[in-house]
């Protein structure tokens, strides 16, 4: 994983004491709120065109 991938913060909590965790790529652990989450890229959205949510698709 590349340091750009990198959270800056716990998207559950804010704070910034994070670790990668241990199952693998774009997993990371939050050590004040004792959470994992995970980072994945979707894709690229065409420029003003967005799925609508109530579909369920990914672009």
């Amino acid at each position: 994983m590349t340091e750009r991938a990198a959270p800056f913060y716990c998207p559950y909590c804010g704070d910034e004491d994070l670790r990668p965790n241990e199952e693998g790529h774009g997993a990371w652990e939050c050590a004040a709120c004792n959470r994992a989450f995970q980072l994945r890229f979707l894709g690229l959205l065409a420029r003003g065109l967005r799925a609508d949510p109530s579909e369920g698709e990914q672009i």
